[in-house]
């Protein structure tokens, strides 16, 4: 029912398209100019598994462009906007202006309502980002939590921009050729926001990535879109661009151990059980919603439950959801998101863990792990930290 601007431009680029929250989006790409085939269904590697191989290592080694237009947009204004979103958000989302931060919106139990991006704008101007599955959730939770006699306005500008996201090792120098703004380490460090020359147009430019990459993301005007894309993927060419869709997507944000809010956490999970306490501010003066369940959580001591990642040993066998991770022989829990790390060298997944012991490093790194893929146990390695560039060196490079 929906199309991004950059539809036509992608089908030409040999995109082969699904359905993602009523947007069509590319899936993975074949040949330009061709129309894909996607061979017939399997659980064993799909016939197109080499084109997602392709589209994963130009990322981790070159460059890419993502149409990432279906992600929801709202943009929040007004004199008490700063304060109503650092009031729901568990980070600090109203610090200095031209800054994106990520964060999570709980509830008064202290488990996870949303998981999403602030990025500040002004002072009274703040866009908020959130996946595609959670638009109209998130967008009611914001607004019931907005006061009668509050000064805040709520706008869904999904629409009105279309985001292609570049990332990569030359994504920079890439843009670099594009624009005028100094896009240097210096100048625009990680998770800058700022409004940037591209072409005719004025794009806001977000120094922030999905992937585990050095990468940027690009909201432009719909009517735009397609003269940025057209320039960018022409500057591409020099540094071995490629197209990349949503099997990319996942198996490169996998490798990183990025959440994903409806897929491997969601509302019965607390932060510290899902790893997500470091984007909590403890220290806020006014607080959070939710702040006095998770003081609570903390102070309980160590967790019986916790997300980690989950890596199959051997590089045949692919994860999907739901296959189960025995310990030792018995059964502790199971997969809840998954796909193939192409850089790691095997199926690669998120895994909730509930042995009924403390979760911590010493029982995460002893015994035996394996996970039951369509009912053969294969060896695996278990991991709380995230298994692809841990330091974040790529991300802040």
């Amino acid at each position: 029912m929906r199309r991004s601007p950059f539809h036509e431009r992608l089908a030409a680029a040999g995109a082969y398209f699904r359905e993602v929250s009523g947007w069509e989006s590319p899936d993975w790409y074949g040949p330009p100019g061709t129309i894909p085939d996607p061979g017939p269904l399997t659980f064993r590697r799909p016939a197109w598994f080499g084109r997602w191989q392709d589209e994963h290592r130009a990322a981790r080694e070159r460059v890419i462009v993502m149409d990432m237009s279906f992600m929801g947009k709202f943009l929040v204004q007004g004199r008490d906007a700063g304060r109503i979103l650092n009031r729901i958000s568990g980070n600090q989302v109203d610090g200095a202006t031209g800054v994106i931060t990520y964060t999570q919106w709980l509830n008064e139990g202290g488990t996870l309502e949303a998981d999403l991006t602030v990025t500040k704008l002004a002072e009274d101007r703040y866009l908020v980002v959130v996946t595609d599955t959670m638009v109209r959730h998130a967008e009611t939770w914001l607004k019931r939590h907005i006061a009668d006699d509050a000064h805040a306005a709520v706008i869904d500008v999904t629409s009105a921009y279309g985001q292609l996201n570049v990332q990569g090792p030359h994504s920079r120098a890439l843009l670099q050729k594009l624009t005028s703004t100094d896009l240097s380490n210096a100048a625009f460090p990680f998770r800058t926001a700022r409004e940037i020359d591209l072409g005719f147009a004025r794009v806001l430019c977000i120094r922030i990535t999905y992937l585990g990459e050095l990468g940027y993301e690009l909201y432009i005007p719909a009517e735009q879109a397609v003269h940025v894309y057209d320039r960018v993927v022409a500057a591409g060419e020099e540094f071995g661009l490629a197209h990349a869709g949503l099997k990319a997507l996942g198996s490169l944000r996998m490798e990183k151990g990025y959440r994903d809010y409806g897929h491997d956490i969601d509302n019965t999970d607390g932060p510290y059980e899902v790893g997500l306490g470091f984007a909590l501010d403890l220290k806020k003066p006014e607080g959070f919603i939710g702040k006095e369940a998770v003081v609570a959580q903390k102070a309980r001591g160590p967790l019986l439950r916790r997300l980690v990642q989950v890596l199959v040993k051997d590089p045949e066998p692919l994860l999907f959801h739901a296959e189960v991770v025995h310990h030792d022989g018995a059964p502790v829990g199971y997969v809840r998101a998954a796909s193939y790390g192409h850089t790691l060298g095997g199926a690669v997944g998120l895994a909730m863990i509930e042995p009924r012991v403390i979760v911590d490093e010493a029982y995460l790194a002893s015994g035996r792990w394996e996970v039951d893929i369509a009912g053969t146990l294969y060896p695996a390695l278990v991991s709380a930290r995230p298994l692809y560039d841990p330091q974040m060196k790529r991300i802040h490079g």
